[in-house]
């Protein structure tokens, strides 16, 4: 059965380099993005060489298990081709690049894969990564030495531990079938989107549900926006789906568009690039590299130093912040027995030293001083009152407070009548008793003689 659907390719040399190095691929069956590497050229022979051995897959096959076979042997012989080229051409010695790339057969998509460009399965409105990437810190992160989101920032995200290239005339390539239905988008990327665009965004974008030209525009547009350091290409299919099919002529993009091959540039100077040019000279540097043995065992060594580092900074960092909270829990602690209270134990009056909080099982307040006043003398309202505490800013407020209330007692004025706001911390003076006036007497009017 002839696949149906429809498909999109774009690819783009970024903001910072100054040519494209990857190369994509959309046909009738096959859908492929390589990235190539290996300095100025390198990388555009590479990618252009994969693409171009390849685009004989694209036609129908009776199984999946047999794409499988060609999809394999086929990347795997690119191998050989890319050895021939490096020889004939020793200029370009240590060129390779990543393949990833997808047959549909039926209703299957059969799938290969070598390097870290990435194939994502849109599904049921969920973006899920389908292949792994063959970095050195995916490794650190499959071991659990590292996270994910750390992976996305490490320096040494770009070194590749499988590659196509003329280092290895039988790479190891991942190949595996997996089903599909109608709905389904398969996006195809160069690390130039994945390393900008993370899949939180992806998701956002695939959601919108756009044709897949649109889609690859608007993924382009975030991944320029985001400053693309590297060379963006994009491959966008979608099984059967709402919008209309398309069959016809491949599409090429990036630097196996040429029709004309890829130029290998002269020097055109004696002095280094970088003299003249720093910045197109690291612009041309290659995105990928892949270490000898030696190299491998300095990165270990690198990162086993990096994650010494990162434990002692982990244990300093919380026993600054241990120290932190506990000077602060000290100067709360201190600052809370700067204040009293007026409250009561079970039958008296107390000057409480603190507030009238607790923190968990700590209560913030100790009795002070126990003034003597028994609650059963006091009226209802003033009882009530002392019950919830009656707040004082320092030692001699609260004193002047049980003073107050003292007075009143003694002048016999704290009957049930009483307001309780009487006993505000505020400076009273001591009442007097009342007294009734006794009429002096006055002088007869007769009076004696």
């Amino acid at each position: 059965m002839v696949f149906e659907g429809s498909s999109a390719a774009i690819s783009h040399t970024g903001r910072v380099r100054s040519n494209n190095q990857d190369s994509g691929y959309s046909g009738s069956n096959l859908f492929v993005v390589a990235d190539g590497m290996g300095g100025h050229a390198g990388g555009d022979v590479a990618s252009a060489v994969a693409i171009s051995r390849l685009q004989a897959l694209d036609e129908h096959f009776d199984t999946p298990a047999r794409a499988e076979e060609a999809l394999r042997d086929t990347i795997v012989s690119t191998a050989s081709d890319l050895i021939d080229v490096a020889a004939r051409r020793p200029e370009l010695a240590g060129l390779g690049t990543t393949v990833s790339g997808i047959i549909m057969v039926d209703e299957y998509a059969v799938i290969g894969h070598i390097g870290d460009s990435r194939i994502y399965l849109f599904r049921d409105g969920e973006c899920t990564q389908i292949t792994t990437d063959h970095t050195f810190v995916q490794r650190l992160v499959e071991t659990g030495r590292i996270t994910p989101e750390e992976a996305r920032f490490h320096p040494r995200r770009s070194v590749l531990m499988r590659v196509l290239g003329d280092m290895d005339a039988h790479p190891d390539v991942d190949t595996f079938i997996m089903p599909t239905r109608p709905g389904d988008r398969w996006v195809l990327c160069s690390d130039g989107l994945s390393g900008v665009v993370d899949e939180a965004h992806l998701s956002k974008t695939l959601r919108q549900e756009m044709p897949p030209a649109r889609t690859a525009d608007s993924l382009l547009k975030q991944a320029l926006d985001g400053g693309a350091p590297d060379n963006v290409t994009i491959v966008i299919v979608d099984v059967g789906g709402q919008h209309p099919l398309y069959t016809g002529t491949p599409t090429i993009v990036g630097s196996a568009s040429n029709p004309n091959g890829v130029v290998v540039p002269a020097s055109r100077s004696l002095l280094p690039t970088g003299w003249l040019h720093p910045t197109r000279a690291a612009a041309n540097e290659p995105s990928h590299f892949e270490p000898d043995t030696e190299y491998l065992e300095e990165l270990i060594a690198e990162d086993r130093r990096r994650t010494r580092r990162r434990r002692i900074v982990g244990i300093a960092s919380f026993v600054l912040l241990i120290a932190a909270l506990t000077a602060g829990a000290v100067a709360f602690y201190s600052w809370t027995q700067t204040r009293y209270f007026v409250g009561a134990d079970e039958d008296s009056i107390v000057i409480y030293q603190g507030i009238q909080q607790s923190v968990g099982p700590v209560a913030l307040a100790t009795p002070y001083e126990d003034t003597g006043i028994l609650l059963e003398d006091l009226p209802a309202a003033w009882r009530d009152r002392i019950v919830e505490t009656i707040s004082a800013s320092s030692l001699a407020e609260a004193q002047q407070i049980v003073e107050n209330l003292s007075a009143r007692l003694d002048a016999g004025t704290a009957d049930e009548d009483a307001d309780p706001a009487d006993l505000d911390p505020t400076p009273s003076a001591t009442p007097t008793p009342t007294r009734s006036a006794t009429p002096s007497p006055t002088p007869s009017e007769g009076g004696d003689e």
